[in-house]
């Protein structure tokens, strides 16, 4: 009688399985509520630091052609020569060796030239993790710019 007790004890019933799977579920949801915020950081810091990489090519863009490139040109004239220059022979780039980046949340860079927060200088803003323009959490060059 004893074999055939150890016999129906030698798996795990359903319900020790299940209560097992509990406690794993548990714990992960807790990791990931733990890490979030560290990868929203992480992301915001990755924006910022990529508007600010766009720094020196705009400025050695503006001393080959005396101006920023316009709103309508936008970043995409650090990679190549905007049809709509006045002096095409002036551009001496491409400024950027790689194609323009997208933000961390996979949306384009948004660019104003002459900016609406710096007059003098262009703004570059990601949408931030909401991806709505013009609310709170946008990430713009107004935030990161260098001081000269």
């Amino acid at each position: 009688m004893s074999s055939r007790y150890a016999n129906r004890r030698s798996g795990f019933t359903l319900i020790e399985v299940l209560l097992v799977l509990v406690i794993l579920v548990i714990i992960a949801s807790l990791a990931a509520v733990a890490i979030g915020p560290r990868q929203r950081g992480a992301y915001i810091n990755a924006a910022k630091t990529q508007i600010n990489a766009f720094h020196t090519p705009l400025e050695a863009y503006r001393l080959d052609l005396k101006t920023f490139p316009t709103s309508s040109q936008g970043l995409q004239s650090l990679r190549t020569i905007p049809a709509d220059l006045a002096s095409p022979t002036r551009w001496q780039g491409p400024y950027l060796d790689n194609e323009i980046p997208l933000d961390p949340w996979d949306n384009e860079y948004r660019y104003e030239y002459p900016g609406k927060r710096q007059a003098d200088r262009p703004d570059i803003w990601s949408l931030g993790p909401d991806g709505v323009d013009g609310t709170e959490d946008d990430i713009g060059n107004w935030m990161t710019t260098r001081r000269e």
